[in-house]
Parts: C-alpha cells; structure tokens; sequence
C-alpha cells in the first residue's frame, strides 16, 4: 500500500458513495484513461469480467471462434467459454513469449479455408512484456478481426511509446492482489471507441434499460468496481512508475546475478519496448545445465521462498483438451518449451536487497549443488 489509500476511502464514507457508483469511479477511470493515453474507461470487479465484456461488446456467441495466447493464465480464456464459443490457441514466439505472428497468420489461413474467421483474437502482453503489436495488428486488419489486448499484467508498460492495452480495439488490466497496482480484486476495460465502453457499462450494472421501473430486456452483468475500492486504486495509481522503476532494478539485479550460470537466459525486452518487468523470469537450457527449473523451485521452497514455473499453455489444459492449437513453426511449440524450462521469481515491488540476495544465493547454491554431485554443470 502507498499509505495514501485511506483518504480515498474515508471520502467514500464521509460522502455515503459506496456502491458500485460514486466519485472514486469516475475519477479511476479518468485518472486510467489519461495515463494510458485511451479516449475512456470502465471500471469492473475484475480483468476477467473486462475480457468477458469485450467479448460481449463484439457479439461472441456460441458457435463462434475466439483466437487466443496459449501462454497464459485461464482467465484470458475462460470467458471464451462463458459465451459458448471455441477457443483457438496460439503459441508463442522466441522474441518476447508472446503470441507467434507466424502462428497466427496459419491459423487465419486456415480459417479462411474453414470459412470460419474468428470473432475476436486476444493478444497477452506477458510478465508485462508487449507483445510484438505491429504484426499483430496488421494481421487482425488485414483479415477484419478485431483485436483485444489483455494487458493484465502489463500496466505501465509500453510498445513504441504507447500503453500496451491502448494499440488494439479493446484493453483491460487487472487489478488483483498480485498486480503492479491492485484494488484488492478489480479490472478496467479501455478503448478509444467510446460506443463500445458505453455498451460495457451498460452490460456491466445488468443491462438496466432507460426507465422508471427496473426493466431488462439484454442480459447483463454485476461487473461494476465499487467507489470504495476505486479509491484504493486512485492511491495505487500515484505511485505506477515509482513500482514499475521498483520491478525494473529488481530484474536488472536479478539479471546481473544470475545471467553467468550456465544456461540461464533471462526473457528479453523486445526492441522498442519498455516491460514493467511484473515478474522476473527466466529460462534453463537442458543441453547446457543438468540443473533443471524443478530444481530451482523446490530448492527456494524449502527455505520458504515461492517461485514457479511459467504459465502452463492452455493447449495444454484438461479444461481446453481437444481445442485447436497453432505452433510458432511446424514441430516447434515454444510455450510448450517455456513451460518445461522456465522459473518466475519473487518479483514484489517491495522486495528488499537482502530479501533479493537469499533468493539470488539459493539459486548459485543449486547450480554448486549440480557441479558437487555430477562434476560438471
């Protein structure tokens, strides 16, 4: 916390705004738009509901198809299923972890073939690091699909000096307890087409029509962020670049550290591209280290420490069995590959020097551990 959140909230007490309407609202979704250079905002209960009223806003039904980043988290997807249609996976690409344009291109061929163009595709900005949005976005045009970006991770970060979340039609962050700022739980949905955030607010307070008496006549949705925790946000968002500059030197220290084992390749920061670095992660070469990222993992838990491994693709989820799945080149799933060798760090903003160091010391501990047993590493 920034220690300034609870002038916020005492506002909402003292002026009885505390529903899901109120100052503290207005002024996030301002206090959002402005900072990310979009037109206007809305703010919802989470990133999810945001992803789910995009995808409501551009009329995804049942039956259709949404193109989607295999590595993530199940949030991104999941609303693909809440309105019934099928989720196409994308893997990812070297560069920057993200969604392959290579991938995606084959899959808009072969939906053109399938006469059946998805309705949306949604793009992750991952660990806070854009995707590759020229290409993107030139493939989203050149075949009329429009483009969601899910920068839940990613406020604060930006590609070729726009705000990720700011470059497709619809963008949403998150807010969650885990987030570079956080309402506790809340999400905001931004675009330049302010028709479009009309309609989301409208579906997000449960599709109150125009009228004296509570009439409905669309479903809607109980979506909307309250002014109390749009307070807290209003405090968060004071202190964005002083937590994006927090995260960026724990990555540097992190990369500066560690980079010399043998095998370990930090992800990169794509040209023309500045990441929030909301986590610090990287990856171990089996050919190079016998060190393996399990290793890492357990032997930070057994000091009471928590990392993991990156998103498990969704192509690879029970949930997601039997859905369509694009690789980055043929016999080449790059997710798949992150996934089986890459390891999230404590990456909190707040991380103390010496908090950094027993993480960075364990580390070294488990490639020495490696040499001592086997010779070499």
């Amino acid at each position: 916390m920034t220690g300034n959140e609870p002038f916020y909230i005492d506002e909402a007490f003292k002026s009885n705004w505390i529903a899901p309407v109120g100052p503290n609202i207005d002024a996030f979704e301002k206090e959002i738009a402005d900072y990310v250079g979009a037109k206007g905002a809305v703010a919802v209960s989470s990133g999810t509901a945001a992803i789910h009223l995009a995808l409501s806003i551009l009329n995804v039904q049942k039956g259709d198809r949404v193109f989607c980043s295999s590595l993530t988290f199940v949030a991104t997807a999941n609303p693909i299923l809440y309105q019934g249609a099928e989720p196409v996976f994308i893997d990812s690409e070297p560069d920057t972890w993200n969604m392959s344009p290579k991938a995606l291109e084959a899959a808009l061929v072969q939906a053109v073939k399938d006469n059946k163009l998805p309705k949306a595709v949604i793009v992750v900005h991952l660990y806070g690091q854009s995707a590759k949005m020229v290409e993107i976005s030139a493939l989203c045009d050149e075949y009329g699909v429009p483009l969601i970006e899910d920068a839940a991770e990613s406020l604060g970060s930006t590609y070729k000096s726009k705000h990720t979340g700011t470059i497709g039609d619809l963008g949403l962050y998150s807010f969650n307890g885990n987030k570079i700022i956080t309402t506790s739980g809340g999400g905001m949905l931004v675009s330049d087409d302010m028709e479009a955030l009309r309609r989301a607010k409208f579906l997000a307070t449960q599709a109150r029509d125009q009228a004296v008496h509570y009439q409905h006549s669309t479903l809607g949705f109980n979506y909307r962020m309250s002014n109390l925790l749009a307070g807290v946000g209003r405090a968060q968002l004071q202190a964005i670049e002083h937590r994006v500059a927090a995260r960026r030197r724990l990555f540097k220290r992190y990369e500066q550290m560690l980079s010399w084992l043998p095998g370990i390749r930090f992800m990169p920061e794509y040209n023309g591209t500045k990441s929030n670095r909301w986590l610090t992660t990287f990856t171990i070469n089996p050919n190079i280290s016998t060190v393996t990222n399990k290793d890492i993992i357990e032997n930070l838990s057994l000091r009471s420490i928590e990392a993991r491994p990156v998103w498990k693709p969704l192509h690879l989820q029970p949930l997601f069995k039997g859905c369509q799945y694009f690789t980055h080149e043929p016999f080449n799933s790059v997710s798949e590959k992150l996934f089986v060798t890459g390891v999230c760090l404590p990456s909190g903003s707040s991380l103390s020097d010496l908090e950094q160091n027993r993480v960075i010391d364990l580390i070294q501990e488990t490639f020495e551990k490696a040499t001592n047993k086997e010779g070499i590493v």
